[in-house]
């Protein structure tokens, strides 16, 4: 794959959403690369003026959903309105319905964004966890954000992967010992996220954030 070359000019406005989980700098310092006025906030106010928000999220499952509970309504209300919304790692599976996890640390029931039906479950016993390190990227059907991508690869860190209800969620997939989604997106094609982190993964990554800002940008 070709290098990416960094845009002459600003293409697309993002909210990056800063609600006490993710690594924020970096996210944001690869999307700047990509073409985007990036804003870090915490005012879901900051909402109505983007051309794309993006949830980052690092830790668990159960504290994302507590921390993001303010932003719950206004994110709906974006996805209702058509602006892209992008989950990274943990923020991506924030926007299933559920996840393992939380029954797993004896949490109970938490509930997730449900803007991509279906829960997060955790790698079988036979697996070691967390899953760590590059993984080859196996795209399954047409979306903006993995355009040129497929077979490249992306780092993941995680313990915890995306089971949606709909297999036709499933933008691409990764194998580790078993095929799970890397990247899924709702059916409008508006709502998505990616399980590994774009801003860890060298080139992939940069054309995965470049693709996000173009498709923003486009709308």
């Amino acid at each position: 794959m070709s290098t990416t070359q960094p845009p002459e000019e600003t293409l697309a406005d993002v909210v990056m959403v800063d609600y006490g989980l993710g690594n924020l700098r970096s996210a944001m310092r690869g999307l700047e690369r990509a073409g985007a006025n990036v804003v870090i906030s915490d005012d879901s106010a900051d909402f109505d003026d983007a051309d794309g928000i993006v949830l980052p999220g690092v830790g668990a499952f159960s504290e994302g959903m507590e921390n993001a509970g303010p932003f719950r309504e206004p994110l709906a209300e974006a996805a209702a309105d058509g602006t892209p919304v992008f989950g990274i790692c943990l923020g991506m599976q924030m926007l299933l319905t559920s996840s393992e996890e939380a029954d797993h640390a004896g949490e109970g029931e938490v509930e997730g964004l449900d803007f991509i039906p279906g829960r997060n479950v955790r790698f079988d016993e036979g697996q070691k966890v967390p899953h760590m390190g590059w993984n080859e990227l196996n795209v399954r059907r047409d979306h903006p954000l993995v355009e040129g991508v497929d077979g490249e690869y992306a780092y993941f860190v995680h313990s915890y992967y995306a089971d949606p209800d709909d297999e036709g969620a499933v933008v691409a997939s990764t194998d580790y010992g078993v095929a799970f989604p890397a990247v899924v997106a709702n059916e409008a094609g508006t709502v998505f996220g990616t399980q590994f982190h774009p801003e860890k993964s060298g080139e992939t990554g940069l054309t995965i954030l470049r693709n996000f800002v173009e498709f923003c940008a486009e709308r």
